[in-house]
Order: structure tokens, then sequence, then C-alpha cells
């Protein structure tokens, strides 16, 4: 009767139960089972991590709340994996209060854990810590239905690769199976000898704040979410004015792969800011009426207000014709903010919309040599007086700009040429930004203001010596403001030492930093590196086709990227199925080899899908529209993507049902292993190197999941763990041999 009620309890505990692996995790099962056996993994509700890095040491302690969802009283083994490759320094942990014995396990030892879990759970999620150590202590009782609270606290020390230093914590989730987290926070305090210069994470969108030249603070928070990236933090020091951190991963038998950061880091000082020449444009056509006109004359107030003390600055009020406040870019000081603020208070809109005539105004006072100049030019609509074909006003605008001013746009609503302003921001290497309806202008304008008030080198150059360099994202190296940095990806011929130079001009003089560095070659831990550069390249490359037509051979490589690195947007997901599509009926496909198409419930879930994503694809051609917009604006996020979630733009759009019925998101059916992209489709996942017309000769080395030989297979290789961890069938290429598991 006791085991019935045991085994009543674990069937509820089964269903209840939620399989998450987060930060630690706990394996829990009926009291007297020590071997894994029918065990679940214990619903994580919440967990704040805080990290002190110091040089190259850091201090973890891991804060989780843990539940039992079940009526019965379990008992279980608290694991963490290990940071890979640390050295571990101490370790110490307590269990709602108590202090508790751990035992630390190496690889070899831990990865026998995980097999055995494995065996018993039929899921291969934790062998993506096959590498790692893992700490375990053994857990009793725990109460049904009750909470567990568990901290930890580890110090490791970190790797040190050209001045930068790389922090993981095991952030994420089993995947699929996971019910989202309440409450994930993350705070990293960096304290180092040296200035730090880089702080940077390819993974999460991190809040990063400075507080001195060798402080600073990196926070992350979110709340009902299902992680599915370990969250990564580089941190780079150097002495010299400007830090440059320089990452790289090779796959054999291509070019390599480079990540660079150049930072100012920290600095007070105001003499290290370069003075600046700035004219703000504001459209006041009658169609700015109302809370629109109110919000952009409070943001240009803003503007003024945060003027640096040696800047000039004008401003040309434009409707139907247009007007400048001074005639020339004039001083800060009191009189002139003045004069400056009372102008903007008394601003109406009223009338046309002549772009002509106000970029006339505001380009005819030459620049100073030794200031840059820049513009930031507000509109709600299209030109409507003067000039108003886009090429031809495109054309004057650019002769105006003889001397290459960059102007930053903002549009407001759907009523612009995203086009035209997409096209000035291009020719004039700038930035484009866009206002929806629902958006507040005051704050959009003055976020970026805040961001671009205060250059500290402009005109930049970077350059490599000993190595050829090419395919850089973005094409040319922006400016680089205080508090800031740049953040740059390309591609690289010869490995080895390098040479790296980053020259641009400060207040009128050229300056020249020199770094020397190396270039690796052979794959290492930043497999980001290609999946980031591969989201800027087709960023840009998209960009090409929307403004510029569409040409052949960009569709060609967009989808090519798109395929190899999993790059899957509204806009990609189109190109991808019609090219297989082609190849298919071209080349009479096995279905082991088909990826992207056959996943749908039925063909007409398969045709709304198509439809959808090549009515985004339009999308790109419109020149106004909220669609128009909408596109504009996800395409530059792919350009400028610095971390993974940015790489997604406009996911949102691309869910379907599947074979089974199920809800998914195409965006998130793909995962980057050892630099390069595996699709799941169903219940498989297939790596993309299945289609190369190298691998399709290969025979298949079929291992059958949780078998002797699949364990076997792990322990002669551990790094063959990355594809394994994806499911329990899967169909991937290593080291030029086929392989399929399968249940």
């Amino acid at each position: 009767m006791k085991q019935l009620r045991y085994l009543v309890a674990l069937i509820a505990f089964t269903l209840a139960s939620v399989c998450t692996i987060a930060g630690g995790f706990i394996i829990a099962s009926p009291p007297g089972n020590h071997r894994f056996t029918n065990s679940q993994v214990l619903e994580t509700r919440s967990m704040q991590v805080n990290t002190q890095i110091t040089d190259q040491i850091a201090k973890t302690t891991i804060d989780q709340v843990f539940y039992n969802p079940s009526g019965s009283r379990l008992e279980g083994y608290f694991l963490f994996p290990a940071p890979k490759g640390a050295v571990l320094k101490n370790f110490s942990m307590d269990i709602n209060g108590k202090q508790m014995e751990a035992e630390l396990l190496d690889a070899n030892k831990a990865r026998k854990i995980y097999e055995d879990i494995v065996r018993s759970m039929r899921d291969p999620a934790l062998l993506e810590y096959s590498e790692q150590s893992l700490f375990k202590v053994r857990i009793f009782p725990i109460e049904p239905r009750s909470e567990k609270r568990v901290k930890i606290t580890y110090t490791e020390v970190l790797e040190l690769d050209n001045n930068t230093t790389e922090y993981v914590f095991p952030l994420n989730t089993k995947k699929y199976s996971a019910k989202p987290l309440n409450n994930v926070s993350f705070k990293v305090d960096v304290t180092s000898s040296s200035k730090i210069k880089t702080l940077y994470s390819p993974t999460h969108d991190v809040e990063i704040i400075r507080k001195g030249e060798d402080r600073a603070t990196i926070g992350f928070e979110a709340k009902n979410t299902v992680p599915t990236l370990d969250l990564k933090v580089y941190v780079g020091t150097n002495k010299a004015k400007f830090g440059l951190s320089l990452l790289s991963f090779k796959e054999q038998g291509e070019d390599g792969f480079f990540f660079a950061n150049i930072s100012p880091g920290f600095s007070p000082q105001r003499d290290e800011v370069v003075n600046k020449d700035i004219t703000f444009v504001l459209d006041v056509s009658g169609s700015m009426t109302g809370e629109k006109m109110e919000q952009a004359k409070k943001a240009l107030l803003f503007c003024v207000d945060h003027l640096n003390p040696k800047d000039r600055f004008e401003i040309v009020r434009f409707s139907t014709e247009a007007e400048a406040l001074f005639g020339k870019r004039m001083n800060v000081n009191t009189a002139n903010l003045n004069k400056a603020k009372d102008f903007i208070k008394k601003l109406k809109a009223i009338g046309g919309t002549n772009i002509d005539h106000a970029f006339e105004l505001a380009l005819q006072e030459k620049n100073t040599q030794d200031r840059p100049h820049m513009i930031i030019f507000i509109t709600d609509g299209k030109p409507t007086i003067g000039e108003t074909q886009e090429d031809a006003l495109l054309d004057k605008i650019l002769k105006y700009n003889s001397e290459a001013t960059r102007v930053f746009t903002f549009g407001i609503g759907t009523s612009i040429n995203t086009h035209l302003l997409d096209k000035i921001t291009e020719k004039t290497e700038a930035y484009r930004s866009y206002i929806t309806p629902e958006e507040d202008i005051e704050v959009k304008v003055s976020n970026f203001y805040t961001k671009v008030s205060s250059p500290v080198l402009t005109d930049v150059k970077l350059t490599f010596g000993n190595t050829r360099v090419n395919k850089i994202y973005p094409k040319k190296v922006p400016d680089i403001f205080k508090g800031s940095s740049v953040t740059i990806f390309g591609r690289y011929e010869k490995a080895g030492n390098v040479t790296v130079t980053v020259e641009g001009t400060v207040n009128g003089k050229r300056e020249t930093y020199t770094y020397e560095a190396e270039l690796t070659n052979e794959e290492t831990n930043y497999d980001f590196i290609p999946s980031l550069w591969a989201t800027r390249n087709i960023g840009y490359l998209l960009d090409q086709i929307r403004l510029h037509g569409e040409d052949k051979e960009l569709v060609e490589e967009v989808t090519r990227l798109a395929k190899k690195y999993g790059i899957i947007t509204p806009y990609t997901s189109y190109l991808i199925l019609e090219d297989e599509r082609i190849t298919m009926r071209r080349d009479r496909w096995d279905n082991n080899n088909v990826i992207f198409n056959g996943r749908f419930e039925e063909v007409e879930e398969e045709q709304r899908f198509m439809d959808g994503n090549a009515d985004d694809f339009g999308f790109m051609h419109d020149k106004s529209g909220a669609g128009s917009v909408r596109s504009s604006k996800e395409v530059q996020e792919l350009s400028e993507a610095e971390n993974m979630a940015q790489s997604k733009a406009g996911a949102e759009r691309l869910m379907y049902k599947d074979m089974e019925g199920n809800s998914r998101n195409f965006a998130d059916q793909s995962k980057n292993v050892q630099g390069r992209a595996i699709y799941q489709k169903g219940n498989q996942w297939i790596d993309l190197y299945v289609q190369d017309e190298k691998n399709k000769a290969l025979k298949a080395n079929r291992v059958q999941f949780n078998s002797d030989e699949y364990f076997e297979l792990l322990n002669n290789d551990p790094k063959i763990s990355q594809f394994l961890s994806l499911g329990n069938n899967v169909r991937f290429v290593y080291n030029n041999n086929l392989y399929e598991v399968y249940e």
C-alpha cells in the first residue's frame, strides 16, 4: 500500500513538475532512491545571482528557490555544473539557512552522473555540460507543495585572452519543457587594477553602469522567462586611452571570424570630449499638430539643455518654408540658450513640408575643420513643397552636404518616406530612428541625444597588420562617444599575432593607437561570433535590397547566410523555404535532407505562413506605411545587432502549427553549435551540413539514443555532447562523419 501511494505521488509529481536547468537544479524522487531512477527535476521559481569580478577572480553567489509540486515528501540531489575550465578556489552552500557539505566531482565523474540521469529520464539536455565539473549535495526532506531555498557561493579563476576575461553562468534551461521562471536577476560588480574598457554581453541585453575607471556594474533582470542561452559577459582592460578587446573563432578550412570592441571606458574629464557643431532640424508642418508637436518641443529643449560648453549649435524649423534661428552655428552661452528655448516654446504646427529648403539652410554654413558637424533631423511626413521626387531630392541634399555631415533622422508615424530617410542616413553614414504612434517622441530623441552628445574620437579607422581582413560590419567604423563603445565583426584570412591600429580625430588632431593581439587558428568558446557576424551581414544586404532593388546575387547570399547561421526572421524565412523547395524539385532530395519544408500541420497552414512571410519581404520595397517603417526598423536592428536577442527581429510573427498541432516559433527552432545552425523539425534536430554537397554521399552512423554505444560516443569525444544534448533524434556531421541518433 505504501509503495502504491509513492507510485501515485510520483505520477502526480511527474505531471506537475517542471524540468528546469537554470543555475543549479534539484533531481528529486521518493525517499530511498539514490540512483536517479524515476527521478524528476524540481521547478525553479526564482533565481538571484550576484557576482564580484576582481581582475581574473570571480566570486558568484546564487540564491535559488525551488518548489515541490507533488503531494509527497521527496529527497534528492542539488547539482550545479561548475564553470567550464574554471579553477575553483572555494565553495560553500546553505539550504534554508543550514550549512551543507557538498562534493565537487571532476568532469569524468560528472559525466557519469549526467549519464545516469539521462538514462533514467530519457532527456539528454544535461549532456550540454559533459565537459564540466559538478557540485553535488544530497537534500532531504523536500516537503510536499513547499519551497526549498538554496544558496551557493563559489570562486573561480577566469581566463585572460587578449586583455579580455570571459565570465559564463549556466542559465540555459531544458529545451522546450520549462515553465517560465517567475524572476531572474543578475548583478555583476566589476573591479580592476587596470582601467576597464570593454563591458559586453553577446547573449543578453544587459544594463551597464560605469562607476569610475576601474569599477562598473552589469545588470540583467527578466520575469516569466524561459532562458535559452547561458549568460556570457566579457570584461576588457587596458591602460591606453582607448581599449581594444579582440576575440576570434575559426572553423577548419575557412576564414576566421573576429569580434573587436573599441571603448574609451569611463572618463569624467570634459576636456577629452571632442568639441562639436550640431544643427537641429524640426518639422513644424500642419501634420505635427497636437501631442506630436508638444513632445518634439520637449525633446528639443532636452537636447539644448544638454549641449556641452564648447559646442556650437543652430536650430532650423521648416514647414512651407524653412527658418533658421541664428543664421549660423552659435556658441553655447546663457544668452543663446535662452533665445533658443524661447524659439522652441513658440513653435506652432502649420503649413506644408519643405524638406528641400530645410537642408539648404542646415548645410549652408561651411564646416570648421577641427569640429565634427552633425544634424538631427525630425519629420513626420513626405515632402510636399520644393523638390518632392525622392531621387532628385536626395541628389540635392547630397549636393548641399558637400562636406559629408552626418544626418541622424527621426521619422514620426507611418506617413513618412522611409526610403528617402534611410538613403540620407546611408549616404551620410549615420543612423535612422522611427517613432511609432504609441511611442514617446521626447524619450526616443533624448535617449539618442544622450548617447551621441559627447564624441571622443571621430572619423575612426581600424586596420590589421600581418593578416587580411574583409567583410567588416559596420562597413565604416562609427564615431566613438563618451561612455559607450563600438563593436565590430569581420573575417580574417591568416591566424597568429597581429598589430591592430585604431586611428581617429580628437579636436582636429589625428591620433593613432596601436595594439598587439592574436587571432586564433582553431574553434574557441566564442562561437557567438559567426552568428552575430552573419546577422549584421544579412542586415546590411537586406538594406541594399530595400533601398536599391532586388538583386539575384544579394538574395542568394542572404539565403545562404541565414540558413548556415540560423538567422530566422520574417524576411529570411520566406527565402529559406522557397530556396529549399526549388532545390528539392531539382535534386529530388531524400526526406532525411529536408529541413525547412514539410514541418507544418497542413498545407493551408504552410501557405498561410509563406504568404505572411512573403508580405513581410514585400514591405521592404514599400516607401511608406506601417509595413515600410517596421521593415526599416527591423533590418537596421539586424545590421547593428550586438547580442543574440537582437538577431531575431520580427520573431513574434513566425508562429505556426507543426505536424502534431503544437504551436511553434520558427525563430526558436535553431541552435548555434560550433559556429553553425542546427534546426529542429518535429522531434528531430538536423544539422544544416547534411545538405552540403560534400556530405550527401556520407553513410550515416546510426546510434540508438541511450544505448551503450551512445554513451561510448560521448565519452570518446565529450565535445560531441553539444550535438547530443539537443534531443533524442539528431542528425549531424562531426569530424567528417555523419551521425544519426534515433530513439
